[in-house]
């Protein structure tokens, strides 16, 4: 039924892809047929030169020249989320491979002992990459181990009263020197005014980790949170960080938009039924190319430059888009049974 939501079916243009690991993913998910062990992917050429150029103490380095910025760790672990994402999330990695244990366990050192993780901006409290980092994680098969318990019980400590999520500096009105100090000297974090509202691009982040743990995204607050975030798709952040409505149609790096929203919403157990989720899933099949795929970006200013980029990466975003569709409708048919 799902496929039906389409003016043009989005298969062919995956089948024909030129990347092996998408035509495996949409005869597996999409298409239901079996295929091989998920070993298979793990050989292929793209994730095994990722896998080559990790350091011996499970990081990899960050490109190009940087600035001293503390902490000493800022740049390994930015650069180890990047490539440990890529891993677990588009190729299916988990601890069953030791160089996904090396990673994992270096962004565990990472963890402080309040349970959150702490170096992407300085010192400070950063909910979203901690939520982030922990769906990772979780999905590589650390859902039963104590520090993302830890992780979960901080992520609860630091809701906003409104039960939603931002990033505690941004609660209060620091001018840019301010916030350049607090974020690259080693000065304590920032505690967060949580009678400020929340914001939804950071809810979105923090929620990553609630929706693919099998407790917690059945959680009580999970569904709060939802709440909060579908009522905010397609308008202005709170907060001036990626304030514009725009970003929800901006489908690049790993910053809020409509499918991660989506993703984590049908995940949560939402229904295709629930207006705010009918307007999202709408905009897709209003927004669905001619050859069966999604552009990267539809942001003004932003399209030329970014869509650009090979077809390939139009796939993988178009088979997830397609994989979120399913399990909307998936779980629908569930109720029906």
């Amino acid at each position: 039924m799902w496929l039906e939501e389409f003016k043009t079916n989005p298969i062919e243009a995956l089948l024909t892809s030129e990347n092996n690991a998408i035509i495996y993913f949409t005869n597996r998910d999409l298409l239901s047929k079996k295929e091989k062990a998920i070993e298979y992917i793990w050989n292929l050429s793209e994730p095994i030169k990722i896998l080559k150029k990790q350091k011996g103490d499970g990081t990899w380095k960050y490109p190009g020249k940087k600035a001293n910025l503390f902490p000493h760790h800022h740049y390994s672990l930015i650069e180890t989320w990047k490539k440990l994402r890529i891993l677990v999330k588009r190729y299916e990695f988990t601890k069953e491979h030791p160089n996904i244990v090396k990673a994992a366990e270096f962004m565990f050192s990472c963890q402080t002992e309040e349970g959150d993780i702490r170096g992407m901006i300085g010192n400070q409290y950063a909910t979203h990459y901690t939520g982030a980092m922990m769906a990772v994680l979780i999905r590589a098969g650390y859902v039963s181990d104590p520090r993302i318990e830890k992780g979960f019980q901080w992520l609860l400590s630091m809701r906003q009263d409104d039960k939603g999520w931002t990033i505690p500096i941004l609660t209060h009105n620091f001018d840019k020197k301010t916030i350049y100090r607090l974020t690259s000297e080693n000065v304590n974090p920032v505690q967060p005014d949580k009678s400020k509202p929340f914001s939804h691009n950071w809810t979105d982040m923090v929620l990553r980790a609630f929706a693919v743990h099998p407790k917690y995204s059945k959680s009580k607050d999970a569904r709060i949170a939802g709440e909060l975030l579908k009522s905010r798709f397609f308008k202005n952040d709170y907060y001036t960080s990626y304030k514009s409505a725009y970003y929800w149609i901006r489908f690049v790096f790993w910053w809020t938009n409509l499918y991660t929203s989506l993703d984590t919403l049908s995940r949560l157990g939402f229904s295709i039924n629930d207006p705010d989720i009918r307007l999202g899933l709408e905009w897709f099949v209003n927004h669905q190319k001619e050859d069966g795929l999604w552009d990267l970006t539809y942001m003004p200013g932003k399209s030329v430059k970014e869509n650009k980029k090979s077809t390939t990466e139009r796939q993988w975003l178009s088979l997830n888009i397609c994989r979120m569709f399913k399990r909307f409708y998936d779980l629908e048919n569930n109720y029906l049974i």
